[in-house]
């Protein structure tokens, strides 16, 4: 795929996953009493709830109680009626985690009689001595207790055994079915017979979303029209001011952002990208500026025929479960926004060997895509590469979000022993570098052959051509002839800039 990068943008390192028991780590069956049971119903989209059935096996872990499979979120909004089995092996989620905590598919007689579970909540970010003061002794009088509203009710910080348990439940006992792992690896299979490497690209782009941020992006009247009558269907929608929202570094980058973003970083207009997204705002017109920088994108729809999506199609989670094999399975992983797939999919790839993962760092960007029609291409380039030190999935990466556990597994990551002084020695370079040099270590500078140089300057200022003459007359409708532009934004300069909510 023309020039590789031999620096390490489309590679991994020597970092691995583990998340083996200590001798300290009791087994399932020296301390479950078998007269205690805990319930969850968990809530949201595909990668919450993931989470939350981690926590739930050590809380379950914690409370020294059987868990019943937990339920899946059916009232979200994309009212998806999958059920646990629907998505997840659930005879592999019960073998594997076997000898660690003692589960059911459903709840049993109690006494010869069913016993309904008893309702209760819990503060977020509960520890250890919150569980075992708050829901232990509503266990041993009541029996069973179900744990409402089940997300983030279990602290970050947890002894290590306990968080290498939620690493064994998250990357080895959450295994899909196996018709999800199937449609998931022939797609990944169709990614490499286009391309020896890929991108994917996770794009939240969804009305939904652009609903919850307030904002339209600069869509117009249509645009802004559309978006208040979806936001009539939540009460609680909080007011923002958007300008602040995203000067903080709390929005998503458009489609038009980050195809710019990983032009700068290295990637050629050769590059193949896997666009992972539910209903994009739009459709086509909002994806074709990404499409002219990156011709050779695909999602699961140009991949796939009709009749071989068609067992996935209406459910919202099985499609996420889709893109989420084939985002991991990919050399780099990119993202317009910091929601939950984004962070649990940062998360795994530093579970299995830090793959270059990107992670836009929202607040320094906005400024530079603010500025970006004043600046030449390679000024743009080396800003971006600057910008974006700490942000690409290394292991010395600083941390963004707000890091949860499932974004950064820390206790569940070690080193190549056959590596420590090669470890050594990169880290004696990184400490004495200046962030100037850093930036070169980005990517290699892919745009020294003159004819990808000019090429990218092309692209660039008729990116800036276009931008100058449309915020010069604010009415104006675009044409057809804006290469750089979305035909969803209609008459009325860029607009708003606001941010979307997490997933």
């Amino acid at each position: 795929m023309g020039e590789r990068f031999d620096y390490g943008i489309w590679t991994s390192n020597i970092y691995y996953g583990c998340s083996q028991k200590s001798e300290q780590f009791k087994d399932a069956v020296e301390k479950t009493n078998l007269d205690r049971f805990l319930m969850i119903t968990t809530s949201g989209g595909l990668n919450q709830q993931r989470t939350w059935i981690s926590d739930a096996v050590v809380a379950a872990y914690i409370l020294n109680s059987t868990l019943v499979v937990p339920k899946l979120d059916n009232k979200s909004y994309r009212k998806d009626q999958s059920n646990f089995s629907d998505i997840f092996d659930v005879e592999w989620f019960m073998s594997y985690l076997s000898k660690d905590v003692s589960i059911v598919k459903e709840l049993p007689m109690i006494d010869g009689r069913f016993v309904h579970p008893h309702p209760t909540r819990i503060p977020r970010k509960c520890d250890v001595e919150c569980y075992e003061s708050r829901v232990l002794p509503l266990l041993e009088k009541k029996k069973v207790v179900m744990l409402t509203k089940f997300d983030y009710m279990l602290s970050n910080n947890l002894h290590a055994d306990l968080q290498k348990l939620r690493c064994r439940v998250n990357y080895h006992a959450l295994r899909y079915t196996n018709a999800i792992r199937e449609m998931g690896k022939r797609l990944v299979e169709r990614m490499r017979i286009k391309s020896e490497w890929y991108i994917a690209l996770h794009l939240r782009f969804e009305s939904d979303m652009l609903a919850f941020s307030g904002c339209n992006f600069g869509g117009g009247d249509k645009v802004r029209r559309d978006l208040e009558r979806m936001r009539t269907r939540w009460d609680t929608l909080p007011q923002r001011s958007p300008d602040k929202e995203r000067r903080e570094g709390r929005y998503a980058l458009t489609p038009e952002e980050v195809g710019l973003l990983l032009r700068a970083l290295g990637y050629g207009d050769d590059a193949h990208i896997y666009v992972a997204s539910g209903e994009v705002y739009g459709d086509e017109n909002t994806l074709l500026p990404l499409k002219q920088i990156f011709p050779n994108t695909h999602s699961k729809d140009t991949l796939a025929t009709t009749e071989e999506l068609a067992p996935f199609a209406s459910y919202s989670s099985r499609m996420s479960a889709l893109d989420f094999i084939v985002s991991n399975e990919s050399d780099v992983f990119a993202t317009n926004n910091n929601g939950n797939m984004a962070k649990t999919l940062a998360g795994t790839r530093r579970y299995f060997g830090h793959k270059p993962t990107i992670r836009p760092n929202f607040k320094k960007l906005y400024r530079l895509f603010l500025d970006r029609g004043n600046m030449t291409w390679e000024e743009f380039v080396s800003q971006v590469r600057t910008h974006q030190v700490g942000f690409m999935g290394r292991p010395n990466d600083s941390k963004s979000g707000k890091g949860e556990f499932y974004e950064d597994p820390t206790d569940c990551i070690c080193v190549d022993t056959n590596y420590s002084n090669i470890q050594t020695h990169n880290q004696s370079q990184n400490d004495s570098q200046s962030h100037s040099e850093a930036n070169t270590h980005i990517a290699q500078d892919n745009i020294s052959d003159p004819d990808i140089k000019d090429h990218e300057q092309v692209i660039y200022k008729e990116h800036n051509v276009c931008l100058t003459r449309y915020d010069r007359n604010e009415k104006q409708t675009l044409g057809d002839d804006l290469p750089i532009r979305s035909k969803f934004v209609e008459g009325e300069g860029r607009g708003e800039e606001c941010h979307l909510a997490n997933e």
